[in-house]
């Protein structure tokens, strides 16, 4: 990158005179993007409430990587990665615009680790599924960053944390997965239900105790917070989102929780709103 391209970089995202909140959404089945229930209404309602944002970064717990990369291309393509479900879920599009600039921009604000520019992955639905339901027109750029499935919780906080600025340049960072995540324990009869188990309820107070506290490294070290917590995140993927949106947190940043219900026994959709 020449001289004359790094300027044409720092200058491409200009501050804004406010920052952009954080959020972790509880993403929950793929059907909620062709849902109209309590949790896609929030979803709505939220992009009504929140000033546009000039793009969207989402760190989705459905691209995992050996790595760290960010999609780079013009029209990034709606990815159907699930089976099992109805054809009319296969067949939605969310034809919204990539932004290469910020894809460079995230490149060169990260230094702790080498960021690919990726051109072949698009949005998979734990962004779609959502995005959709805040901003239905598609008229706000999304880019996504993945998660490296290989390293530790704190490489991810720290990772985030260099992404701070973009919040004071309009991009809405959001983090999409669940803090309770179990698929195998599903109980399948209550599928439609506001059900948790016990242990499911219990993990899921002690994760917004702690994000209340600001206690952020009880919650990389998330393994010593329960005895069921193997049961609660049996994999880390659904539940790296949220270290990222804690390491873009400031001490002026309000808490907010939204979707704050247990659906099918052992999965939350809980979701934060930081700023």
């Amino acid at each position: 990158m020449t001289t004359k391209d790094l300027k044409n970089w720092q200058s491409a995202l200009p501050y804004k005179d406010t920052t952009q909140p954080v959020l972790f959404i509880g993403h929950g089945s793929p059907m909620n993007a062709i849902q109209d229930n309590q949790f896609t209404k929030q979803w709505n309602q939220l992009g009504e409430s929140l000033e546009p944002p000039v793009a969207i970064l989402c760190i989705s717990a459905h691209w995992l990587t050996n790595g760290t990369f960010v999609t780079n291309m013009e029209a990034p393509r709606t990815i159907h990665d699930f089976g099992g479900f109805p054809q009319q879920l296969f067949e939605v599009e969310y034809p919204v615009k990539g932004e290469p600039t910020l894809a460079e921009e995230i490149k060169h604000h990260i230094t702790s680790t080498h960021v690919g520019l990726d051109e072949e992955w698009g949005l998979d639905h734990g962004a779609w599924s959502v995005i959709k339901h805040m901003y239905p027109k598609a008229n706000i750029p999304v880019v996504q960053l993945s998660i490296n499935y290989f390293k530790p919780p704190e490489y991810h906080y720290e990772l985030a944390q260099q992404l701070l600025d973009l919040r004071k340049k309009g991009v809405l960072i959001v983090g999409s997965g669940n803090m309770v995540h179990n698929l195998r324990m599903v109980a399948w009869h209550k599928m439609e239900d506001t059900y948790g188990y016990d242990w499911t309820l219990e993990i899921n107070d002690i994760f917004k105790s702690k994000i209340l506290d600001g206690n952020h490294q009880d919650l990389m070290n998330y393994q010593k917070l329960h005895k069921d917590i193997a049961k609660a995140v049996p994999t880390p993927d659904h539940y790296y989102p949220l270290l990222y949106t804690l390491g873009l947190q400031t001490k002026n940043d309000r808490i907010e929780f939204f979707n704050d219900q247990a659906v099918a026994g052992s999965l939350t959709m809980t979701s934060v709103k930081i700023g």
